[in-house]
């Protein structure tokens, strides 16, 4: 037991420890959570303290690489501090999950949690701030830059802008037109450069960029480009204005020239008296207009720019404003405004004098011609003598008398035209008046002698005259006929009434003119009767065959009358029927517009009387119906007689039947609107009246007065009357709903207002019905035994007479008994219900009025016997509706029995007709008849329907009824088939004969062309072949055309065949027939027309024959003449006259030979009649023809020898002119200045080039001298051989005086020329030499070194000139080669030239070198204050006593002074570069060593021989000159290098003497080491360090020079030679350098890549891949130290001389300039003793 105690207690106590340990490890871990919580806390404290320290840094950066490295950093801690984000978050979390696992700590942990998470978020803004400030000295450092680079650009811009260089020339002008547009491009592309830095302005913040400042320096940006801008509009108006001038010169010395050209030409020109010869000076001036039309177009181009440059103000262009002022003085404008006016006053003036001089000589031509023409006619006249004596002479008399009067009639309207001509030459011409009249009185002479001669010759014929007179009357008589079939046959056609009248009275005069000349006609035939009988002469054979076609034409004459008569007659009725038709569509137009304006009354009164208007108007449209069909019957009657219009007669016919059809259909429309509207107006006022009855029946109704007993039954009377009109009058309300049933029914549109008028009528009757009600129920109540007593007995006397009524036997005995019964019927029926509404009424009011069963009884036997009267009345009703229906039945069959035996004859008939009109009438009596079987049927129909009804219900009479409907049916079926079959007998018998009639048309039309087919006239001349030709073309189309008439009867006859016609043997027979006589009409229309053909062609070629045959006659007489001309121009004249003759003989000629030859060819193979005679005219052609081309190619060699001849003459002496004028205007003037000289030579140029044409002149007459000697001998080639050699002599003599002004122009230039480019240069060296001696004194290192960079800026300047001055000096040493004349001067202005330059190039050098001592002062003071500043700064801290109380102190001040050793160490290198010596010091050094060494020459005169040359050895030792190796000794060394050294040299600005300048000079060109490898490159800049790019990246090209690991740039050899670097540049250092191709640079070929260590960048452009490749490797040969010097320059302590020293010092200035002073160790040099 106490085992067991003691086991439970020990089992307690070790479940109690082990609950302890775990409690104290839970509590462990927690505790371990806990500090390791803190641990991370503490770290992330101690991490943000640590970046809180960097971000509260104020350092921003000094420039743009340094704020971007920054920015960098920047970024790379917020990447740092997103990542610590995570780990901070997870902390954080840890912390969380223990304050919510309620840790002991809890309170801590929390307050830890929150304490860093406002550090954090301290750190995040810190963050955020510190990226703000470097973002924004980012943008501050970008605009900086930015801006730099735009104030570099502008400035550069600004120098090539005020340029006053305007050139010298057209040539040179536009050359620096072209510059400056690339200028002004560059120009205007920095506009938007400054808009963006004013955007990056307006982004900085106020605090670091100061807006202000900043908006200045833009203001000034944007100042100097608007500066620039109007500078660059400035220079290039100057440029526009100089070019313009220019031009505008040269174009008046062009048109100067070609003026005083041709005025001389004018002046020299002199009127010839022959015609030839005007005729050449007018061809000179028709080609002198079109120059003078280009010049004027020249000097209107002259007097615009001349206009331009004098009313445009451009200021500040006084050299253009002075050309402008010398050539307004001139006669380039004051002249030739005024020469070229009187230049074309001269030209009029010639122009007026050379057309009077051919106005006469044209007249007397004329003159000359006309009596040629008059005696050529008398001598025809003349040769007329032996003629007259057989008719064949006196036909051939008559022929060319004929033709005499009519070339008299043009000689007689000549002569007129000859006295109008005399009389104005004699107006202009005074003193040659008589000589003009003289003329014209001699022809006058020569005319009426003709005429004599002619009327002489008339009388002499005696009886030939007669018959020439016959002959006279015979021609006149068929020029008549001719006229008159010409008139007759017009195709005139009238347009309107009065047209057609007009024609028709113009031809009816016709009609009278050919009855007048009837007699004449006849007269005609019996004295050619006469003439021609018996003769049997082939004259006279011809002229009774034209007394035959004169019968023929005569007789054609009268049948082209008739047929012209009825042609007009169609017309004027076609007119007729236009204007009646006009009328009738006047007539239809006002009904048309009539029948659309009509509008629907309103009220019944007026509907009506609408209706009534529209009747009248229907019937005034009935009454002019007539005069529509008379148009309409009129213009179908002008169609059915063919009318010429009838096409279109039938459009009018059919627009206005269809037209009135549509008035006509439009006004039974509106009649049957108007009476829709009179039907609704009337139901409308029905519904009125009914309402208002209505409304006085309910005042009745409502009348409730009759409360008095003793009227009471009167009252009810009265009412039982009231009601019982009221039951009436419901037909009224019933007719009216019917008539509103029907009202809608027909006429949906009236619904609406239908439907409201009747609701609101039924309403009012039902309220009418239900007042009257109840007006009888209070009667009734009030009197209701009375009223049942009375009521009884009423009902029980009618139903007596109806009992009586009903039990009648009589129900008719025919259909009108019948129908009076069933009336009388309907009439009891509406009785009984009246009374059987009376008799429920009566029951009501007998069980109201008493109980009693009297009462009762009576009523109950009263409505008993009211039924029992109800079943027979039904039942005879029935019985009359069927005696009804069968007495109608048989009346209906008796009717259509006896209609079908009235048809049924017509349809039987065997009468089809004779001929087609009996046909079509007996066919539209059968169609009649069918429709009105088609019509009729539904009525048989309806019958048949009927029997079999009355079959069924089992009819007494149902056998009569059969059979009568069976006779019916037969006679129906009959009368249908026999009118189908007599309608398909009438359609054959149709087709049949309107074939036969249509057969018989053909037949008789061809019939009658066959008449006129084989009619054997022939035609007697070329004009009635003609018309007989015409005639024959409109028959055989007429014939063609009715081939399809003839098809269509055979495709019909081959129906009716198919179709198995009774007729078929006769129908094709019939076809047969008509096939042959169509083909028959066909052969002989084309054998008509071949012989018309063939006479016409022969009649053709007859008459081309006999006109050829005249013309080649004519053309003989031209080509026969043997004139060969007098001189060139009249030779010219003939030979192109000539030439036209002959072009035009050959062109004319041949065509018309090739037309004839083949007319006579194609009718000789194609069998002519008269091939014979056919041959006979074309070998005679032929022949005719061949002589006449001889003749002309004979003419036309022995014009063109004379023409070839005359020709040289013509241009020997012309050339001569030409080179002696061309000598004259030779002038000796060289010109005052360089303009003057311009513009003489280009005028000298344009002499040449017009002398260069005249050269090829010479040229070509020497060719022409050279063959004529040839061709000819004696006397004429001698005559040639002298001509050519005058015109060699004068050509070569112009020739050399050419040369000579070319030559003495070119010297006289090129000496202006010198002299302008000397006075632009000396002018622009003054004002260099004005700009180096006008700077400002530096006060530090920026002042110093901005003068530093203005001055370079004047050496670019100068540099950029060098090329102009080696051109100036160039031409001068040309000049002096030459030997010029002006030699002496030029030599002095070469002198003052050089002086000039050497003295520029002296000041700028020793301002240059003030400078840099300036420079090198400053920036020793600047570092020695800084220096002096960090020794006061560090003085505390080593005259502090303090040495530490304890171990720690003493550490820290022991680690304290290590630091300041360290720094001392720093600074000695930069206190060893302050103890050097200075270049001013070292110059004063050397300064007073000269003195002393000239003080011991002076001490030892003995000695000075011997101590001079050891110091001008050491001086040539050390690369230093002596005064006396300058190149002063001869104007060779001058004249070679273009530069010399004077001896006399103004004081320096510097205090160091200007030896001392030379000698370092010296010095630095004697220790330039051999370099690796040089060559000119494209250089550009692309990195200043890792993260900054280049301010300047643009390309330079430079003279590049790879030695001792390192690369110089330089501008040239010559700047390399001297050491002066490019833009004073430090050399880039090579070690580790890399270099490859720039692969991804793509602008440019050939560009390899240089990186360096300290992070520049260099982009290199070679000329090819070659050097690019050796380039690069020689840059990796210095990088890797191959090929270097060993020696890096002197170091430890030595003794140097003053210039070495000067070189170092030089050198190491050069480096300070862009790097800090303390950034690197120089060379240690021992320093004197004062300087320690």
């Amino acid at each position: 037991m106490v085992i067991q105690d003691r086991v439970s207690h020990l089992d307690f106590c070790y479940q109690e420890l082990t609950q302890l340990a775990v409690n104290r490890r839970n509590h462990l871990e927690e505790s371990r959570r806990l500090w390791k919580f803190f641990w991370d806390m503490a770290e992330e404290e101690g991490w943000i303290r640590e970046k809180e320290q960097i971000l509260s840094s104020a350092e921003h950066g000094k420039d743009l690489t340094g704020t971007m490295r920054l920015l960098s950093k920047q970024r790379t801690l917020e990447d740092e501090m997103s990542g610590r984000s995570g780990h901070l978050q997870h902390t954080i979390a840890e912390g969380h999950i223990m304050v919510h696992a309620q840790h002991f700590s809890a309170v801590k942990i929390q307050e830890r949690i929150q304490d860093l998470l406002a550090q954090w978020k301290e750190l995040e803004q810190l963050a955020a701030i510190r990226k703000t400030i470097l973002q924004d000295a980012l943008a501050m450092h970008q605009f900086q830059a930015d801006a730099d680079d735009a104030d570099t650009c502008i400035l550069d811009a600004l120098r090539i802008v005020s340029s006053r260089d305007l050139g010298h020339d057209e040539f040179s002008t536009q050359a620096l037109v072209r510059k400056h547009k690339d200028a002004a491009t560059v120009v205007s592309s920095y506009h938007p450069v400054i808009g963006l830095l004013y955007e990056q302005v307006a982004s900085l913040t106020p605090e670091d960029a100061e807006p202000d400042k900043l908006r200045g320096r833009l203001v000034g940006m944007e100042e100097r480009y608007k500066e620039v801008s109007e500078l660059t509009k400035l220079r290039k108006q100057s440029l526009q204005d100089t070019l313009a001038l220019y031009k505008m010169v040269t174009e008046v010395g062009a048109c100067e020239v070609w003026i005083e050209e041709k005025e001389q030409w004018l002046n020299s020109m002199e009127m010839p008296d022959k015609l030839e010869d005007l005729e050449v000076v007018q061809h000179r001036f028709e080609s002198l207009e079109p120059e003078m039309n280009n010049q004027a177009s020249r000097i209107a181009v002259v007097n615009q720019i001349a206009r331009q440059l004098l009313h445009r103000d451009h200021p500040g262009e006084k050299d253009i404003r002075s050309q402008r002022d010398e050539l307004n003085h001139s006669s380039f404008f004051s002249s030739l405004a005024t020469r070229w006016s009187h230049f074309r006053d001269l030209v009029d003036l010639k122009k007026e004098s050379l057309n009077s001089a051919l106005g006469m000589q044209n007249y007397h031509l004329d003159c000359n011609e006309t009596k040629s023409w008059i005696k050529e006619k008398t001598k025809v006249i003349d040769s007329t003598q032996e003629l007259g004596n057989d008719l064949a002479g006196v036909m051939a008399l008559q022929r060319k008398l004929t033709g005499m009067e009519r070339d008299l009639a043009a000689i007689d309207q000549k002569l007129q035209d000859l006295q109008d001509e005399a009389q104005r030459l004699a107006d202009e011409h005074p003193d040659q008046a008589s000589a003009i009249n003289g003329q014209l009185v001699e022809i006058s002479a020569i005319w009426e002698e003709l005429k004599d001669t002619l009327k002489n010759r008339e009388e002499s014929l005696g009886e030939a005259r007669k018959l020439q007179q016959f002959l006279r009357d015979l021609d006149d008589f068929q020029s008549w006929l001719s006229r008159t079939q010409t008139a007759i046959a017009s195709e005139d056609m009238p347009n309107t009434l009065a047209d057609a009248e007009k024609l028709m009275c113009q031809h009816e005069g016709l009609r009278n003119e050919i009855h007048n000349y009837d007699q004449d006609y006849q007269k005609m035939r019996e004295i050619g009767h006469m003439v021609t009988q018996n003769q049997t002469d082939a004259q006279y054979v011809f002229l009774r065959q034209r007394l035959q076609a004169l019968h023929v034409g005569w007789n054609e004459l009268q049948a082209m009358w008739e047929n012209r008569q009825d042609l007009l007659a169609q017309s004027h009725a076609y007119q007729m029927f236009l204007k009646d038709s006009k009328q009738a569509e006047a007539l239809l137009n006002n009904q048309a517009y009539i029948l659309a304006h009509t509008e629907m009354p309103i009220m019944l009164e007026a509907a009506e009387a609408a209706i009534r208007k529209q009747e009248d108007f229907m019937t005034a449209m009935d009454a002019n119906e007539d005069k529509i069909s008379s148009v309409v019957e009129s213009g179908r009657r002008l169609a059915s007689h063919g009318n010429i219009n009838s096409e279109r007669i039938l459009e009018r016919v059919t627009w206005v039947d269809v037209r009135h059809k549509k008035n006509m259909e439009a006004a039974v429309e509106l009649l049957i609107q108007l009476k829709d509207n009179r039907d609704v107006q009337k139901f409308l006022q029905d519904c009125q009246e009914l309402t208002l009855w209505i409304n006085e029946k309910m005042l009745t109704a409502q009348d409730m007065t009759y409360d008095e007993a003793r009227n009471l039954h009167s009252k009810w009377l009265k009412h039982q009357a009231f009601m019982a009109e009221l039951q009436s009058n419901r037909k009224w309300l019933d007719k009216i709903q019917k008539d509103a049933t029907l009202l809608v029914s027909e006429k949906l549109e009236t619904e609406r207002v239908v439907t409201e008028q009747l609701a609101l009528l039924h309403r009012m009757w039902a309220e009418l019905e239900s007042s009257t009600q109840t007006k009888a129920q209070c009667l009734f109540d009030a009197n209701k035994a009375e009223l049942f007593t009375q009521s009884c007995s009423d009902l029980d006397q009618w139903l007596v007479r109806l009992e009586g009524q009903i039990q009648s036997d009589d129900f008719g005995k025919d259909l009108t008994s019948v129908n009076i019964l069933l009336k009388k019927q309907q009439m009891l029926e509406k009785q009984v219900e009246v009374r059987q509404r009376e008799v429920v009424e009566l029951h009501t009011i007998g069980q109201e009025v008493t109980d009693t069963d009297h009462g009762d009884g009576r009523r109950q036997q009263v409505e008993k016997k009211f039924q029992e009267l109800l079943e027979p009345l039904c039942r005879r009703k029935n019985f009359l509706v069927a005696s009804r229906e069968v007495h109608q039945f048989n009346r209906d069959v008796e009717d259509e029995i006896l209609w079908v035996k009235e048809r049924l004859p017509l349809a039987t008939s065997r009468e089809h007709g004779h001929n087609l009109q009996a046909v079509q009438l007996l066919m539209k009596k059968n169609q009649t008849l069918q429709k009105e079987i088609q019509g009729h049927h539904p009525r048989i129909d309806d019958i048949l329907e009927r029997s079999r009804s009355l079959l069924k219900d089992g009819h007494s009479e149902a056998d009569v009824t059969l059979q009568r409907v069976a006779d019916l049916r037969l006679l129906w079926v009959q009368l249908t088939e026999e009118a189908e079959q007599r309608r398909n007998r009438l359609e054959k018998t149709h087709k049949a004969q309107q074939y036969y009639f249509d057969a018989a048309e053909a037949e008789v039309w061809m019939s009658e062309q066959e008449l006129y087919m084989m009619s054997e006239e022939k035609a007697k001349d070329e004009q009635s072949a003609v018309s007989m030709l015409k005639k024959h073309q409109i028959v055989e189309q007429a014939v063609e055309d009715y081939a399809e008439t003839v098809h269509m009867l055979s495709k019909t006859s081959r129906g009716l065949v198919a179709a198995a016609h009774p007729d078929s043997e006769r129908i094709s027979l019939r076809q047969s027939q008509v096939d042959k006589l169509y083909a028959s009409l066909k052969d002989l229309s084309e054998e008509r027309q071949a012989k018309l053909d063939e006479r016409l062609r022969l009649f053709h070629l007859n008459r081309e024959v006999d006109d050829v045959e005249q013309w080649i006659a004519e053309r003989e007489v031209v080509a026969g003449s043997h004139e060969l001309g007098q001189d060139y121009e009249h030779v010219m004249m003939l030979q192109e006259r000539f030439r036209e003759f002959a072009r035009d003989t050959g062109n004319i000629g041949q065509d018309r030979m090739d037309a004839v030859n083949r007319q006579t060819d194609e009718l000789i193979n194609c069998g002519h009649g008269d091939a014979a005679t056919v041959a006979e005219w074309k070998d005679g052609l032929n022949e005719a023809w061949a002589d006449l081309l001889e003749l002309i190619d004979t003419r036309t060699q022995i014009l063109a020898a004379s023409f070839e001849l005359h020709k040289f003459y013509h241009d020997a002496k012309e050339i001569l002119a030409r080179v002696a004028d061309k000598r004259q205007k030779l002038p000796n003037e060289l010109g005052r200045d360089q303009n003057t000289v311009d513009l003489l030579q280009r005028a000298h140029i344009t002499f040449e080039r017009d002398i260069h044409a005249l050269g090829m002149q010479v040229r070509q007459l020497q060719e022409d001298a050279t063959r004529l000697q040839s061709a000819y001998a004696g006397d004429k080639a001698d005559d040639i051989q002298r001509q050519e050699s005058e015109v060699l002599a004068a050509w070569n003599d112009l020739l050399d005086a050419s040369d000579r002004r070319r030559l003495l122009l070119l010297d006289t230039g090129d000496k202006f020329r010198f002299f302008n480019m000397v006075r632009d240069l000396m002018m622009w060296m003054d004002h260099v030499v004005w700009l180096i001696q006008a700077q400002e004194q530096p006060r530090d290192v920026s002042s110093v070194e901005l003068l530093m960079n203005q001055h370079q800026g004047v050496k670019a300047e100068v540099d950029a000139r060098n090329d102009t001055l080696s051109a100036c000096v160039d031409l001068g040493k040309a000049l002096l080669a030459n030997k010029h004349k002006a030699s002496q001067e030029i030599k002095e202005k070469l002198l003052q030239l050089t002086d000039k330059r050497k003295d520029m190039i002296d000041k700028w050098e020793d301002r240059w070198e003030w400078l840099r001592l300036v420079l090198e002062v400053h920036q020793f003071s600047r570092d020695a204050g800084v220096a002096e500043a960090w020794l006061l700064g560090q003085e505390p801290y080593l005259s502090s006593k303090e040495v530490g109380q304890n171990v720690d102190e003493v550490e820290k001040l022991i680690k304290r002074h290590e630091a300041f050793e360290k720094s001392a160490a720093t600074w000695e290198e930069r206190f060893s570069a302050l103890e050097r010596l200075t270049t001013m010091e070292l110059l004063e050094v050397r300064r007073q060593q000269e003195q002393e060494e000239a003080e011991r020459k002076t001490r030892r005169p003995s000695l000075e021989t011997p101590a001079v040359q050891p110091q001008e050895q050491s001086n040539n030792h050390n690369g230093i000159s002596s005064e006396q190796d300058s190149p002063q000794n001869g104007m060779a060394g001058v004249l070679m290098n273009g530069l010399a050294d004077s001896s006399s040299k103004e004081p320096s600005p510097a205090p160091s003497p200007e030896s001392g300048r030379k000698k370092k000079k010296s010095s630095v060109a004697s220790t330039m080491v051999t370099s690796q490898l040089e060559g000119l490159l494209n250089r550009k800049h692309q990195w200043e360090g890792p993260n900054k790019k280049a301010s300047n990246r643009s390309w330079h090209h430079v003279l590049c020079v790879i030695s001792k690991q390192e690369m110089g740039f330089y501008k040239d050899s010559k700047a390399a030679a001297q050491g002066v670097a490019y833009h004073s540049q430090l050399p880039v250092s090579l070690k580790d350098a890399t270099c490859d191709v720039a692969s991804d640079y793509k602008k440019k070929k050939h560009v390899f890549k240089l990186r360096v260590t300290d992070g520049n960048q260099f982009l290199f452009q070679a000329k090819d891949e070659e050097e690019m490749s050796a380039w690069i490797q020689a840059v990796i040969n210095a990088s890797a130290g191959l090929n270097a010097s060993a020696a890096n320059g002197p170091s430890g302590d030595l003794t140097v001389t003053p210039a070495d020293e000067a070189q170092d010092v030089r050198k190491e200035k050069d480096k300070e300039k862009r790097f800090s002073l303390f950034g690197k160790k120089k060379h240690e040099v021992t320093l004197p003793s004062n300087r320690k």
